[in-house]
C-alpha cells in the first residue's frame, strides 16, 4: 500500500468565495479546515503502517503449486539469495526442470515424500518473507565462510512460533549426501511452530557427518549469542534429526556443543532421533523421543531398540515410538501409521519444558 498524494485540486472542492470585510478571516479559516479535511485519514489507532510512511509498497508473492518447476522454487523473489539452499544439494541444475510434484526425486534415502507438506511449508516460507520477516540467518560469518568456501552453502531457516518461547534445531537427513529439508526439515518445523514453539532447520554442509556436527554446534552457539533478536528462549532448547541428521542431533547429546567446535553451552533439555542405526549413548545422554519403523529397509529396528533399551538402562529418559509400515525417513507420516508422531515428541519436549 502507497500513501496516497494530496494534490486535489482548487476544482475538487468547487466552492466560491465572497471576499469582504470581517468575512475575509472566516472563509480563510474555513478552507483550511477544508484542505485538512482532504487529507488521507490515518489508520484507526491514529498510526500509519511503516509502508505508508515509506512509501513502499507491501510485498504480495505468488505461492507454489505442485505445477511449478524446481527452478521456479529457486527463482522465486521470496528466497532471493538462498534459494539454492532450500534444495537437496550444492549444484541442483539437474533436477530445474522437474515438476514439484515430483520432488521425491530429490530425496531417494527418504519414503512417503509428500508434495503437499512440502508445498505447504514452502508457501508459508513465502508469506513470511511477504510480511518482511526474515527467513533465513547465515551462522558462519563472512571471514569464516572465505577461509572454507564450503561453509557457504549452509545457513538457518527460522519458523517462528510463540515470541520468546524455546527452539528447537531440525537436522534432515540425507546420507550425507544431499540434505532433505524440503521433506524432512520444513513440514516439521511448520509443525513445531503451530504448536508454539520456536523451529529452525540447518542446511550443513555435505560430505562428512564431522562436518555436519560442527555446522550443528555453530548453528547452536549462534542463535544462543542472537537470542534476543530472535525472540527466542535459551532455556530448554530441543534437537531433532532424521537418519543423517539423528546422528548430528546424537553427537550434540553425547559430547556437548563444545566438542564439536561451539560455545560452552548445556546440552539439549530433549533429543528427537528418527531411524537411524547410530547406537552411541551413555548416562549424560539427553532425555530422548526416538522413533522408527519396523519395515525400514535403511535403519535396522533391532540396533535401534537396542539403543533405547541401554539408555534406559543408563537412567536416560525415552519415549520409544514403533511404527510398522512407515518405511525409513517418513517426515511428518503422512498416509502412514506414523502419521502424527510429531506431535507426540513435542509434549515430550514441552513435559521436560515445564518441570
Amino acid at each position: 500500500m502507497r500513501l496516497k498524494s494530496n494534490t486535489n485540486k482548487t476544482s475538487d472542492c468547487s466552492i466560491r468565495f465572497c471576499f469582504s470585510g470581517v468575512c475575509s478571516s472566516l472563509v480563510l479559516l474555513f478552507f483550511m479546515l477544508l484542505s485538512l479535511s482532504c487529507i488521507q485519514p490515518e489508520s484507526a489507532d491514529g498510526n500509519k503502517s511503516q509502508s505508508e510512511i515509506t512509501n513502499e509498497p507491501e510485498k504480495v508473492y505468488s505461492h507454489l503449486t505442485t505445477d511449478n518447476l524446481v527452478s521456479d522454487l529457486v527463482n522465486h523473489p521470496a528466497f532471493n539469495g538462498f534459494g539454492e539452499l532450500l534444495l537437496s544439494r550444492d549444484n541442483n541444475s539437474a533436477y530445474y526442470n522437474l515438476r514439484l510434484r515430483n520432488v521425491a526425486t530429490l530425496a531417494p534415502y527418504h519414503s512417503h515424500v509428500n508434495p503437499a507438506d512440502v508445498i505447504d511449508a514452502l508457501n508459508h516460507m513465502i508469506d513470511e518473507e511477504g510480511a518482511g520477516k526474515s527467513i533465513f540467518y547465515d551462522f558462519y560469518p563472512e571471514e569464516k565462510k572465505e577461509s572454507d568456501p564450503r561453509k557457504v552453502n549452509t545457513g538457518l531457516f527460522f519458523f517462528r512460533g510463540k515470541p520468546g518461547a524455546p527452539f528447537a534445531i531440525v537436522c534432515p537427513g540425507g546420507g550425507f549426501s544431499y540434505v532433505g529439508s524440503l521433506h524432512e526439515g520444513f513440514p516439521l518445523a511448520k509443525r513445531i511452530s503451530e504448536l508454539g514453539l520456536n523451529a529452525f532447520v540447518i542446511r550443513y554442509r555435505i560430505g562428512s557427518g564431522q562436518w555436519a556436527a560442527e555446522d550443528l554446534a555453530a548453528a547452536i552457539s549462534f542463535v544462543f549469542r542472537n537470542a534476543e533478536m530472535l525472540g527466542v528462549n535459551r532455556e530448554k532448547y530441543s534437537l531433532w534429526g532424521g537418519s543423517a541428521g539423528a546422528r548430528m542431533v546424537g553427537n550434540i547429546a553425547l559430547d556437548g556443543v563444545e566438542a564439536y567446535g561451539g560455545d560452552k553451552l548445556p546440552k539439549p533439555a530433549t533429543v528427537v532421533i528418527a531411524y537411524t542405526g547410530q547406537s552411541t549413548y551413555s548416562s549424560e545422554f539427553s532425555p530422548s523421543f526416538i522413533t522408527v519403523a519396523a519395515n525400514d529397509g535403511i535403519a535396522n529396528i533391532n540396533t535401534v531398540e537396542r539403543r533405547v533399551e541401554n539408555l534406559r538402562n543408563a537412567g536416560v529418559e525415552v519415549e520409544y515410538r514403533r511404527y510398522e509400515n512407515a518405511g525409513h525417513g517418513f517426515g511428518l507420516g503422512t498416509g502412514t501409521d506414523a502419521e502424527g508422531w510429531l506431535d507426540l515428541a513435542v509434549n515430550f519436549w514441552k513435559k521436560h519444558i515445564n518441570e
